[in-house]
């Protein structure tokens, strides 16, 4: 099958791998309808997380079609159309149980492989889902595969991210960086409630669909973001800020900028050594920190029907559409932030 592959820093390759196959009874393999390009992805891409084994396929957003099927699996069968959350999860461990699906002590991972050990990703024409029937989700009429596609990632961990911020009707909100997933916070923080999201970035379009989506759009270049919310908040600070980006200096205006007493909700994947600010500044100011991996599974039986109900529209993210073929170039074009790039969903 074709793949992209990952073969350094800054280096993918759209090649021939070998088709995956059944290995415990309990897998299915899916063949690929949509992929994506996630922000997670450009880590491992400019090794800001190391470790991958050259030639591992990358990706780990995917829709399709479930094409063969284990002799342990019961509530799949071939045909079947389904949408996979980034890790997978068994369903019966204590993590699962409590809905902290991403840790589930069998779950790994898509798109990591390293010293041999690992799970291949999605970029790719098949992909092979370990222990599908408790990862695997079905996917429901009367949703696009668009929109299906977005929950099993950034939808999931917008939605978690506002949550984790504690939000409701009346508190005042602040979303640091409009990526994809700080979209999705913002509206996921609307569907939860929030009056009042401000949202800090820099990239015009951007800002553009935090407004469409029901925020106040605060431009980095042009706007001190931590004097313009203290004076909106007569100098007290927002009740929660929902940190997506993932660097040092997000990390120190969100402290900044959060009430004491106040949240700070962060999902960007951050790889510094340390905080920006220390133990005795976050007792000083009783701030809370919640910070993880999305627990995506559990979001998913949530948040599917939830798009049904309340007519939600995802699709305003997605500014590329491209074929797996020119998925390498994707990469490009989103790492360098051209062409107005924001969400790239890529197509079999």
């Amino acid at each position: 099958m074709k793949a992209i592959t990952f073969q350094g820093k800054e280096k993918l390759s759209f090649e021939t791998v070998t088709d995956p196959s059944i290995i415990q009874p309990t897998d299915v393999i899916v063949k690929v309808v949509l992929t994506a390009i996630c922000g997670s992805d450009l880590h491992v891409y400019r090794e800001h997380e190391k470790g991958l084994d050259y030639g591992t396929v990358m990706g780990h957003e995917f829709f399709g079609e479930v094409v063969e099927i284990g002799s342990a699996v019961t509530g799949l069968k071939k045909g079947d159309r389904v949408v996979s959350p980034f890790t997978t999860s068994c369903g019966v461990c204590y993590f699962c149980k409590i809905g902290l699906t991403c840790r589930c002590q069998q779950g790994q991972l898509y798109g990591w492989v390293e010293h041999g050990h690992g799970l291949h990703g999605a970029q790719a024409e098949y992909v092979r889902v370990p222990l599908a029937d408790s990862t695997l989700v079905k996917s429901p009429e009367g949703l696009s595969e668009e929109q299906v596609l977005l929950t099993g990632d950034i939808f999931s961990t917008g939605y978690f991210c506002a949550e984790n911020a504690g939000v409701r009707p009346g508190g005042r909100y602040v979303v640091l960086g409009c990526g994809p997933v700080g979209l999705m916070a913002i509206l996921a923080a609307k569907i939860q409630g929030a009056d009042e999201i401000w949202a800090v970035d820099s990239v015009p379009e951007r800002m553009a669909i935090a407004q469409r989506y029901g925020a106040v759009a605060v431009d980095l270049s042009k706007t001190d973001a931590k004097q313009f919310i203290l004076e909106q908040t007569n100098g007290i600070g927002a009740d929660a800020v929902m940190e997506v980006v993932g660097n040092p200096s997000a990390q120190q205006l969100a402290f900044d900028v959060v009430r004491p007493g106040g949240i700070i909700s962060s999902v960007g994947v951050h790889t510094a050594n340390n905080f920006t600010f220390s133990p005795v500044d976050a007792y000083n100011k009783n701030i809370t920190y919640k910070t993880g991996r999305c627990p995506a599974r559990h979001y998913m039986s949530k948040l599917l029907p939830l798009l049904g109900d309340q007519q939600i529209d995802l699709s305003a993210i997605i500014s590329h559409r491209l074929p797996l073929a020119q998925g390498v170039e994707g990469y490009r074009i989103f790492d360098q932030k051209l062409d107005k790039s924001l969400k790239i969903i890529l197509h079999n």
